[in-house]
């Protein structure tokens, strides 16, 4: 017994070493600009921190930024559940190079998905020169509301159809051909056997897809010329104007929303019966 407790006090300081260079890090790049984020509105009084809430354009912001990442959520989920359950459950010549080309897109920024997206509806793109020759003159989509949806989209559904891939692969099926034994219909079988078993990919692809639709940058920043979103909104207030305290509330804001629909996300999924 002293024999292990002497081991124990020998390892101690070679494990406080080890850490230490990690506490540092956190303290430093975690802590105190946290601590420093928060205490910023206070410079220019407490009202600041409720700008989000009583100025109508910044209310708009973040309203914009909330619906647009509920919108590409939900299709997200959608489309990417659907592919990823017909890939998991059909064997095809080229279903890897199909599915290798579907989650290709995780290897590029955001920036690049927005380019993409400018070639495709921008000025000078092809649904711009198909309208042309139809007499339609140059229209775009590209740089409001549609485009920041598909770049978002884009940029979202690799995720989802690798996960849920991944989740309809280990799927029980022998609860769902005893459904069919029993009688069940497809859609009986979709409800009771396969939404139950998907329930905790859904419900943690979607808080992801959800929280990097709300902080995407990239995208946004070469799309959102017609339509702001609370990441450019805090870009343009610490680059532009130097107003870091107004950013800093905005970045509280942000972080506030994000962070509750993870926890929700969190709780849900610790809940649920197939978790």
């Amino acid at each position: 017994m002293s024999a292990r407790v002497s081991a124990r006090r020998q390892r101690s300081p070679i494990l406080l070493a080890c850490l230490a260079p990690v506490i540092v890090f956190f303290i430093a790049f975690w802590i105190l600009p946290v601590v420093r984020l928060i205490a910023l509105p206070a410079d220019k009084g407490w009202q600041t921190y409720f700008l989000v809430l009583t100025d109508s354009r910044y209310m708009w912001s973040m309203i914009n930024t909330v619906l647009l990442s509920l919108a590409t959520t939900f299709v997200t989920l959608v489309v990417g559940g659907a592919v990823g359950v017909y890939l998991a459950r059909r064997r095809f010549a080229g279903r890897q190079v199909l599915l290798s080309l579907l989650t290709a897109p995780l290897a590029f920024p955001g920036v690049i998905i927005g380019f993409f997206i400018i070639l495709l509806g921008g000025r000078q793109g092809w649904f711009a020169d198909i309208a042309s020759m139809l007499g339609m003159g140059r229209i775009t989509f590209a740089y409001g509301v549609a485009g920041l949806f598909l770049g978002y989209l884009y940029f979202s559904l690799p995720r989802a159809i690798a996960s849920y891939t991944a989740a309809a692969e280990a799927m029980d099926g022998q609860l769902e051909e005893a459904a069919r034994v029993l009688g069940a219909s497809r859609w009986e079988i979709t409800r009771d056997v396969w939404l139950p078993q998907l329930a905790p990919t859904t419900v943690a692809c979607g808080a992801i897809v959800f929280a990097t639709a709300m902080g995407a940058f990239g995208t946004a920043f070469t799309l959102a010329s017609k339509f702001e979103v609370v990441p450019i909104t805090i870009y343009n207030e610490f680059t532009n104007y130097a107003n870091f305290a107004l950013a800093a509330s905005l970045s509280i804001a942000l972080g506030i929303v994000t962070w509750a629909v993870l926890f929700i996300a969190r709780a849900a999924g610790t809940s649920s019966p197939a978790a």
